[in-house]
């Protein structure tokens, strides 16, 4: 019987739960089971579902950003123009939330709950305001890519609902729901544009993140970038 835990354990225990049965199985009492306690031990931590999730979503951005700031052989840094700065941060988003079990979800819309995201978001910035863009300008440019980036995660997560890594996804993982050939079948008389676009929009993902990654980076510079 474990008489005591701490916030990173009931965190630690959320985050591998949650690929096993989803944001919506994913409760207070389930992980208290898990870690072999009654329930109310767990609001010595967290209030509610709410607070954990935004821990929960915060522990996810640590994980993401150590291997890009972090020193030593394994840091892979940011790049050195805010290109390179966005396009890394993007993928790396992407990349971590697609290991996680409706991690696009879990981290949309969180607040987290400590100060690790600032140094990492200086860091970003600085590549723009060093290519001459205000600091308001690199802002929106970041955010227009992290709510882009966000909505594919998600948008992709109901196509491939297992987490992994995506070189390692089977057709079979594929939720049904998104079966191309049906939909093709169903509206492609009438409809032959819309049948095409289901294609672009559901075939290749990681073609279609990276072109929509170069959409945006393209608009920006052609509008603010120098």
């Amino acid at each position: 019987m474990v008489s005591r835990i701490d916030r990173k354990q009931v965190v630690d225990t959320a985050l591998r739960l949650l690929n096993e049965v989803g944001l919506d199985g994913l409760t207070l009492r389930r992980i208290a089971k898990e870690l072999n306690v009654q329930a109310p031990a767990l609001y010595w931590h967290f209030k509610n579902k709410q607070e954990l999730l935004d821990e929960m979503a915060t522990e996810m951005f640590r994980r993401m950003v150590a291997p890009l700031l972090g020193e030593g052989a394994g840091a892979r840094g940011l790049g050195e123009t805010w290109q390179e700065a966005l396009l890394t941060s993007c993928r790396a988003l992407r990349r971590e939330l697609l290991g996680y079990r409706d991690g696009g979800k879990v981290f949309s819309g969180t607040r987290m709950t400590d100060e690790s995201y600032a140094r990492p978001l200086d860091h970003l910035l600085r590549r723009f305001t060093a290519a001459g863009f205000s600091p308001g300008q690199g802002t929106r440019a970041w955010w227009t890519a992290y709510i882009y980036t966000m909505g594919v995660v998600i948008e992709e997560q109901s196509v491939y609902p297992e987490p992994g890594e995506p070189e390692a996804r089977r057709p079979e993982d594929r939720d049904p729901a998104y079966d191309l050939e049906s939909r093709a079948q169903k509206i492609g008389g009438s409809y032959p544009l819309a049948a095409e676009a289901g294609e672009e929009m559901f075939g290749d993902l990681e073609r279609g993140f990276e072109e929509g990654l170069r959409i945006i980076v393209a608009g920006i510079e052609a509008t603010a970038g120098r």
